[in-house]
């Protein structure tokens, strides 16, 4: 199979999440590394045996020899640093969201129609083998006509006020955290799995920690680092750690939404349940390789991830029934759609740009609802 030479932006936690899930495809040949000091570049890219190290982006999207760009930095860097990859001549997989404003996504989206080369979000969720039963089986009618949608996406990754991120600072993050970054994974799944899209939306937020304590040195996402009350120093914030979200959707189906990124002894547990005219079907993140069908006159049901047990989505199993699959696997599959299109040209399926657009104008629109306590339409 014809080899692929990547280069990654950014090498936090899901910058090496990235890396790991790329080797394992067995053809991708990760070959460069960018960080904004080059200094941490030269240590991040010896510590995962990646050959080449930058200081600045600018210099590695010019290197000949990569034909990838995965950007994997602070949201505030993604707009400027996809649009030079774009305009390089180098395919691009952004993390979300793809940009701070619809002005700069729809820019985005220009770009990479005009350039002619393939430009993915990574919307991982929707890579999990049963989230893609769960969109076989609403295709083929078995829940009948949707009716209802709720769920959560829970975290308690900043549940002190010692915990610090860069997610917290609207300057690097934006101006919405719980909606835009995790928010967004569950909102474009429901719309993957329904095929619907949301139409309006009545939003309600609250910052529970007004201040935190933020460090002044370096500490790695989800990590416990251990400091002492010297090395913080308080700091207002103004993003949202908890929205809880009402939903309208074109098909007339309601729904609701919670995100809460302090949620004690939540770790990642994104839920949903979707409600037909037929029956139901339950899943959650936290026990990815189960799903829940619920019926009104017949027993509830269990299915367990297996492969001989699926249709098509079992293309997304690559493991026999018993055996687990989760996060990891979901980047090894969306990043395989997305280079297999690169080699052969032919249409695979992944979120494109203007996926990543869409999330943009819910968000906003969330934000705005929140901030004047009424229904927003899209």
């Amino acid at each position: 199979m014809k080899q692929i030479n990547s280069a990654l932006a950014g090498a936090g936690f899901i910058g090496a999440a990235h890396v790991e899930a790329l080797r394992r495809l067995g053809y991708v040949n990760i070959v460069a590394l960018s960080e904004q000091n080059g200094e941490i570049a030269q240590e991040r890219a010896a510590d995962m045996n990646i050959e080449k190290a930058y200081g600045d982006f600018s210099e590695m999207v010019k290197d000949d020899e990569i034909d990838v760009v995965h950007i994997c930095t602070p949201n505030n860097f993604h707009y400027p640093m996809a649009k030079e990859a774009l305009q390089t001549g180098k395919h691009v997989v952004l993390e979300k969201p793809f940009a701070l404003t619809t002005e700069e996504g729809q820019e985005l989206v220009e770009i990479a129609g005009k350039s002619e080369k393939v430009a993915a979000i990574h919307f991982n969720i929707r890579f999990y083998p049963l989230v893609q039963q769960a969109k076989e089986l609403v295709q083929k009618g078995e829940l009948g006509e949707i009716l209802a949608v709720n769920g959560s996406y829970q975290q308690d990754w900043l549940f002190k006020k010692t915990d610090y991120n860069w997610r917290l600072e609207p300057e690097s993050g934006g101006e919405s955290r719980a909606v835009a970054d995790i928010g967004s994974h569950w909102l474009d799944s429901v719309e993957y799995i329904t095929d619907t899209k949301i139409e309006e939306v009545f939003a309600d937020f609250c910052t529970f920690h007004k201040t935190r304590l933020k460090p002044k040195k370096e500490v790695k996402t989800y990590s416990e680092g251990s400091l002492d009350m010297d090395d913080y120093e308080e700091v207002e914030i103004n993003t949202e750690d908890y929205a809880s979200v009402l939903l309208h959707f074109d098909n007339g189906a309601h729904g609701s939404v919670t995100l809460n990124q302090v949620a004690a002894g939540r770790k990642n547990r994104i839920f949903f349940e979707i409600y037909g005219t037929k029956g139901s079907l339950a899943w959650n993140g936290e026990k990815p390789n189960q799903i829940w069908f619920g019926s009104r006159d017949n027993n509830n049901e269990v299915m367990l991830k297996d492969p001989t047990l699926m249709g098509d989505s079992a293309q997304y199993a690559d493991f026999p029934g018993g055996h687990c699959e989760g996060f990891p696997d979901t980047s090894k599959q969306l990043f395989n759609n997305v280079y297999q299109q690169i080699i052969t040209g032919e249409q695979k399926g992944f979120p494109t740009f203007k996926d990543g657009m869409r999330e943009l104008v819910l968000t906003e629109s969330i934000v705005k609802s929140a901030k004047k306590e009424k229904w927003v339409k899209l």
